[in-house]
């Protein structure tokens, strides 16, 4: 489902709704079409009416960012204590838990920001992102070079996304039926099977490396899958006669 950010800002905020204009602010339309996408916008929408009003949208970013370094910790001292592994899992559901309510609280309250909103989610995203692939490089249980590299891979795909917001102006939150709902989904699974399996087929191959790599080559295809469809369609669209 697509819903355009101005639909909620001209209803409730009409200052911040003419501060975006005055500085040339494009609404972008939402695009989320993910595998768990309407089952998590019913749970998110029924916490959020729940929520008690002292509770505010930046309080949850803090907390969705506070999983997310917990994580990133938890990854790195699993090099010591391999439990710490499940206690990663338990640190992705809070980052999942702020970082996915902050905006359907803002929503629901009908009290969007929508340049401040965009523009902070996102960059502590990426704070978040480095963090968490430092995390499992130092863990032990996948090599640096695989975290290095879908570290990079994601920063790509993320850019990619604000490109394409800023050009097509369409803000897509998943790609491919995936996004990062999915993905935390996957990391908790991979932390519970490496708790029980670190090494596989035959005990050459780290479990975590295995699922990196697939991962890696996943997110890179997609990347040139997604640039090429953007380049071709922007280069239809602006065709020089």
């Amino acid at each position: 489902m697509a819903t355009s950010l101005a639909d909620f800002a001209e209803q409730t905020n009409p200052r911040t709704l003419a501060e975006a204009r005055r500085g040339n602010f494009k609404q972008a339309t939402r695009i989320h079409g993910s595998l768990l996408a309407v089952a998590e916008k019913r749970a998110l929408l029924w916490m959020a009416e729940r929520m008690p009003r002292w509770v505010n949208s930046d309080h949850l970013t803090l907390v969705g960012f506070a999983g997310q370094i917990a994580t990133a910790v938890c990854y790195a001292l699993a090099a010591y204590d391999r439990r710490m592994l499940l206690a990663a899992g338990a640190c992705l559901a809070v980052n999942w838990f702020g970082d996915s309510l902050d905006g359907t609280v803002a929503r629901v309250r009908q009290q969007q920001r929508p340049r401040y909103g965009f523009y902070v989610d996102h960059i502590i995203d990426s704070i978040g992102a480095v963090a968490m692939m430092g995390g499992l490089a130092l863990s032990g249980s996948m090599h640096s070079v695989i975290a290095i590299g879908l570290l990079i891979t994601f920063l790509l795909l993320s850019i990619q996304s604000y490109l394409a917001t800023y050009t097509l102006g369409e803000f897509h939150l998943s790609l491919w039926h995936f996004g990062p709902t999915e993905l935390r989904v996957l990391l908790v699974a991979g932390n519970l099977a490496t708790f029980r399996w670190e090494w596989v087929i035959h005990g050459r191959y780290r479990l975590f490396d295995i699922g990196g790599a697939i991962g890696l080559a996943v997110m890179l295809l997609m990347l040139i899958v997604v640039c090429a469809k953007n380049t071709a369609r922007l280069y239809r669209e602006e065709r020089i006669s």
